[in-house]
């Protein structure tokens, strides 16, 4: 018998002789008794190669045992090392002398290719997905196995599984992975795995992101945004007019009732650009920020979320008022004594104490919270810090 190895280049060989049976049926099994070799079947060497032959005193009987390589991608850092494992296959051919039956099984080992992040997390690249739905549930399967065998040695936790919506369709896959066992075979050893469903984190217009912790216990994955964001903006001009609203749509309860232009903050949009920014769309008025006069943190708002309401004081910079039709039905410039005995104003005390606060600033009596543009050193971005300091320069508050 002829027994070579070949390992990441290193070439090992060994000369061995016996009768292993006679004329008649042979078995892989049988013939995978002889020189066995246990291998892990993900491998951070670079080529992984075993050629056996083996021969009997049986005229015609030639038996073989062939193993291709597995391919390793420089793209990814995340899944073996710094690389990651694509495609291991596995063929086992036997010809017999009184004629040939072809007895071929060819099975795939592959492991999503996924990136490392920061705190020990892998994301799996959504470029590089299978483009089957079988193909991705074996390589999903494979992959969890690989992935918690490093937990213990490289300290690999979570897992991010980002979706887009035209591959839709493994959604059901990532959730539902759950209900069954699958080994993973490898050059005559098979490993048991255990199967885990990803969970739902949060979804886009374009994505959905599911997520896998590995780890025993439960998850310290940040749980999806727990706020939304919205914004109010109280505009005030010389006449002590403030700019108002009346909505399309609103509860009956403040039909024909008067408010402040309000709205949400976009996605990476700052707290006074927002106000700015929903006031000109509702009512067609430019302003520039003055400072945040007040916010308000309430709960169980939206689908459950929590909500931020921020109330800015804006200088305006035009007076033609224009609707916006598709949500607006009427604005004005309403005279500030008329908006603050409303019934909803003075019924309510989070919009009447607002409004107390509006009219102690207008009378220098209080300091708002002034945007300023500062850098960290941890991420290097400019964020903006609401804070405040009264300054000689500062005019419009006295701040006693």
């Amino acid at each position: 018998m002829s027994f070579v190895v070949s390992v990441g280049g290193l070439n090992l060989s060994s000369m061995m002789e016996s009768k292993l049976f006679e004329c008649g049926t042979v078995s892989v099994s049988e013939v995978a008794g002889f020189g066995r070799i246990w291998l892990s079947p993900f491998t951070s060497s670079g080529r992984l190669g075993i050629s056996r032959r083996l021969s009997s005193s049986c005229q015609g009987i030639v038996v073989k045992a062939s193993y291709s390589t597995a391919r390793i991608s420089s793209k990814s850092n995340g899944s073996v090392g710094q690389n990651s494992l694509l495609l291991g296959t596995e063929t086992f051919r036997i010809n017999k002398i009184n004629g040939t039956y072809p007895s071929s099984s060819t099975r795939e080992s592959r492991v999503l290719d996924a990136y490392e992040d920061e705190y020990e997390g892998l994301l799996i690249n959504p470029e590089r997905l299978p483009l089957n739905t079988n193909a991705f549930t074996s390589a999903l399967r494979n992959s969890l196995y690989h992935w918690r065998l490093k937990v213990s040695w490289q300290g690999k936790k979570g897992v991010w599984l980002k979706l887009p919506v035209e591959r839709s369709e493994l959604v059901p896959v990532a959730v539902k992975v759950t209900s069954n066992s699958s080994y993973v075979e490898s050059a005559m050893a098979k490993i048991q795995t255990e199967q885990e469903g990803f969970e739902y984190h949060h979804a886009e217009r374009d994505y959905v992101m599911l997520t896998y912790w590995i780890p025993e216990g439960p998850s310290m994955l940040p749980s999806n945004a727990s706020h939304q964001v919205g914004v109010g903006g109280f505009v005030i001009n010389e006449k002590n007019e403030v700019l108002v609203v009346q909505e399309k749509h609103c509860a009956s309860a403040f039909v024909g009732e008067w408010k402040l232009p309000t709205g949400f903050i976009v996605e990476s949009e700052e707290i006074f650009e927002g106000a700015v920014r929903e006031v000109k769309e509702e009512t067609g008025i430019d302003t520039e920020f003055v400072d945040l006069i007040a916010f308000r943190h309430a709960h169980g708002v939206a689908f459950g979320k929590s909500d931020l309401f921020f109330v800015c004081m804006l200088r305006p910079l035009s007076t033609q008022i224009v609707v916006d039709g598709l949500e607006i039905q009427a604005a004005k410039w309403m005279p500030l004594v008329e908006f603050i005995e409303q019934p909803c104003i003075q019924g309510d005390n989070m919009f009447k104490k607002v409004t107390d606060i509006c009219l102690a600033r207008l009378g220098k009596l209080y300091c708002g919270l002034a945007a300023h543009q500062v850098i960290s050193k941890f991420d290097g971005k400019s964020s903006s810090l609401y804070y405040n300091v009264v300054e000689a320069q500062d005019f419009n508050c006295k701040g006693d």
